[in-house]
């Protein structure tokens, strides 16, 4: 059966770097041959006054473009907003990002989820105070507290000793490292459609090593550009990779559900490690609002199929709209009357 095509007009608001990795000719391209342009929103005119548009899809941030989504949205009612603002800051702070995470319920399953032991230090005088982090076990996961996709919020440090404490620069968030094999789960979550990949991570560390490294503490952007240094021959450590099990998709799957419903969120992704001393238990450690879907094999298809659902959805909708317009108020009272 031939894919169904749809007759809408996407316009998107994304930084340079985001645009370029993002909008390519091919997703472009697929959008189209399904009736969907993308384009792009002017930066230097009030979203107000461009369009029309029957979505927008944004990944920008500040007091300035919360307004102008106000407007647009308060001048075309029936518009969609990928995603609400408020929604998307709560992944600005690293302590409410993974709170959602205690309100989900997976059930009759044999994996347990969870996070890893974290607390936040929001002063040099706590980082001294051994009693705010007497409940962590070394080695920990230090990140800055404000997740805003900036160079800065990605600077993290595996720190081994309490003394390298004092290198770092509150606030921060120290998260217990867990050893889980070297191999991360990054699960892409696009409306409905949900795609887990594995991807190195940082690798397992024993007591014996961590007593053995040169520095107390090694800091890094990413964790693969970590795992070459200090810790590990890389090359041969990672040769299990390829055998490595994946999450069962249906666990993965409710999760994500899970997620998007209790952050009201369509586009994000979550990072997911699996706790070597309880091989079916889970640990939720990072989630990413609108991540590099680029990075996600077949992105043009999922997002696309994705846009789709969107303009299916928001057409449902005003048909809906329209026949309670039409409706009579003798049927109106009638319905009101069974509803009670």
């Amino acid at each position: 059966m031939a894919d169904k095509r749809f007759s809408g007009v996407i316009g998107y608001a994304l930084a340079p770097k985001k645009q370029n990795s993002f909008i390519r000719d091919s997703l472009v391209s697929l959008a189209r041959s399904r009736g969907i342009d993308l384009v792009r929103v002017d930066s230097g005119r009030d979203l107000a006054d461009q369009g029309p548009f029957d979505c927008v899809l944004h990944k920008l941030y500040g007091d300035d473009w919360k307004r102008q989504l106000t407007e647009f949205k308060a001048r075309n009612p029936n518009a969609v907003i990928l995603d609400a603002p408020e929604a998307i800051e709560r992944l600005h702070n690293r302590i409410s990002m993974l709170q959602v995470v205690s309100e989900l319920k997976v059930d009759d399953r044999n994996e347990t989820f969870g996070i890893p032991k974290q607390i936040v230090i929001y002063d040099k005088e706590t980082l001294s105070d051994g009693q705010a982090w007497e409940t962590l076990k070394f080695p920990v996961i230090a990140k800055p507290l404000v997740a805003d996709g900036s160079a800065k919020s990605h600077k993290m440090a595996l720190v081994f000793t309490h003394g390298a404490l004092n290198k770092l620069k509150p606030p921060i968030v120290l998260q217990e490292f867990v050893n889980h094999g070297g191999v991360i789960f990054k699960v892409y979550v696009v409306g409905e459609h949900v795609r887990c990949v594995k991807r190195k991570s940082l690798p397992d560390v024993s007591e014996e090593k961590a007593l053995g490294v040169s520095e107390d503490l090694l800091s890094f952007s990413q964790v693969s550009n970590l795992a070459s240094r200090d810790m590990i021959d890389d090359d041969k450590y990672y040769m299990h990779m390829d055998d490595t099990e994946m999450p069962p998709q249906g666990f993965i799957i409710d999760i994500a559900a899970g997620l998007r419903r209790a952050m009201k969120l369509n586009l994000f992704n979550f990072d997911v490690i699996r706790d070597s001393r309880l091989g079916n238990r889970y640990l939720i450690i990072d989630i990413n609002y609108f991540p590099g879907y680029a990075k996600m094999p077949g992105y043009e298809k999922v997002l696309t199929e994705f846009f789709c659902d969107v303009m299916c959805k928001k057409q449902q909708e005003e048909e809906q709209g329209e026949g309670d317009k039409a409706a009579s108020p003798a049927e109106k009272e009638k319905e009101k009357s069974v509803q009670v």
